[in-house]
């Protein structure tokens, strides 16, 4: 089986879209933090971030290094699940850590919205990146369509939490602020 007769084969445009959109994003993310950067930081926000911006980029990231995993020159499926596998895996163990932060974290009380953007939907979608490795080599077909899914998952996920996190940051926090610089501006005046 030459390289084009792969299963493999007809993804590389999806992994271009879905990479570049990710690695973008990722830029985008970088900005954004460094706009917002002089707000004033709160109590437990670091440990909110850990929480709440850090995977972000990590869904970003692993949408992008899917994307290079799946865009590589392989003879056949195998190597490529075996990476994609190890992938879901890392992205279940990561799902627990971050359960983890987000209950230790202080400064933001999760909402049910939180709760699935943030830890539900990412578990899904890395269960469903190890899932497909395990069925690549007898269903390389419905696999590969997994993997879209999973990427696309992770894709939406980081879209949804990236803006969340901007809406936040510009609506809450800085009306907050606001608000204090006003109550301030009055009781000088008084």
């Amino acid at each position: 089986m030459t390289a084009d007769m792969t299963p493999l084969a007809g993804w590389e445009n999806f992994y271009v879209i879905v990479g570049s959109s990710a690695g973008a994003l990722i830029g985008l993310q970088f900005v954004v933090i460094t706009l917002i950067a002089d707000l004033p930081i709160g109590r437990g926000a670091a440990q909110a971030g850990q929480a709440f911006a850090t995977p972000t980029i990590v869904h970003f990231g692993t949408v992008l290094l899917l994307s290079a995993i799946l865009n590589s020159p392989w003879h056949g499926i195998a190597s490529a699940a075996i990476c994609w596998g190890i992938t879901g895996f890392a992205g279940l163990l990561y799902a627990a850590i971050i359960l983890r932060r987000v209950r230790l974290q202080t400064a933001y009380k999760p909402e049910f919205e939180d709760w699935l953007f943030h830890l539900v939907l990412p578990f899904v979608a890395y269960t469903m990146l190890a899932a497909s490795a395990c069925a690549a080599i007898s269903q390389p077909r419905a696999a590969l369509f997994v993997v879209a899914a999973a990427s696309l998952l992770l894709l939406f996920i980081g879209i949804h939490n990236a803006w969340d996190a901007v809406t936040y940051h510009v609506f809450v926090q800085k009306s907050a602020l606001q608000e204090k610089e006003r109550e301030k501006a009055i009781g000088s005046r008084e």
